[in-house]
């Protein structure tokens, strides 16, 4: 069934599967006007024909049309794939990154396109990864904070992204989460307190002592159950409850 809008190629002009070079496909309906065709202007047809002709995705690297070409990457050989690191388009350049063994991606750490960076993020070796740790942008540094060694991280903590520092908190060394106490952000300082309740029990916001009263051991929450907020004193004293119930079981 026809979907989405008329079917033209890339450049606008009328689709003709006489002509196309594929025909041969529409008899065993592997393809079709407004459906699935390698020529539309439409990503979900170019999608489709190649789901349904991946056998046809090695002739198509080339075609002029960027979402053809990020299309038969995605399903074509690929030993096919290494001129595309060159490709004149970003979303190319990416996927041939994703499908490539990661010795490629090193070749393109300093691609000026955010996209293919974080394809690099994603597919350079974890021992490797650091090497990204100063990207300007944040997504990709937040990628290098969840796959780098935990050892690696501390040179992260003072981050400028906030969510880059929130993965750094939730790997880093427990040792190392003093470094959080500091943090301007909250939201961080809370993923730090989950993990090190004791350094956070003092912290002027409600939903960081809150953390702690979740998780913190007797001795740690005591102090929370005179705390300013109802919140903070209940959830401490619930808390509490929950460590003697436990305490009581296990003797």
């Amino acid at each position: 069934m026809p979907e989405g809008p008329a079917p033209v190629d890339w450049q606008g002009a009328p689709l003709d599967c006489v002509s196309c070079r594929f025909a041969r496909l529409l008899d065993d309906r592997q393809c079709g006007l407004g459906w699935a065709c390698v020529h539309d202007r439409y990503a979900k047809r170019i999608e489709r024909f190649f789901v349904l002709n991946p056998d046809c995705a090695d002739d198509c690297l080339r075609m002029p049309y960027f979402e053809t070409r990020v299309n038969a990457a995605r399903v074509a050989s690929v030993f096919r794939l290494p001129p595309l690191l060159a490709d004149e388009d970003a979303s190319v350049r990416a996927m041939a990154i994703l499908r490539l063994p990661p010795s490629h991606a090193e070749r393109l750490m300093d691609d000026p396109d955010r996209r293919v960076r974080i394809a690099v993020a994603h597919r350079l070796p974890a021992d490797a990864v650091l090497a990204m740790a100063g990207d300007t942008a944040g997504s990709v540094r937040a990628i290098v904070a969840r796959r780098a060694a935990p050892g690696q991280l501390p040179m992260m903590i003072a981050d400028p992204d906030p969510e880059t520092r929130r993965s750094v908190a939730r790997r880093i060394a427990p040792v190392r989460l003093d470094g959080f106490r500091a943090d301007p952000d909250p939201l961080v300082r809370r993923e730090a307190a989950l993990r090190r309740p004791a350094l956070f029990v003092a912290d002027a916001d409600l939903r960081v002592r809150h953390a702690v009263a979740e998780t913190g051991d007797a001795a740690v929450i005591q102090p929370l159950l005179h705390d300013p907020e109802p919140i903070i004193r209940e959830t401490a004293a619930a808390r509490l409850a929950q460590i003697k119930e436990t305490a009581h079981v296990d003797r």
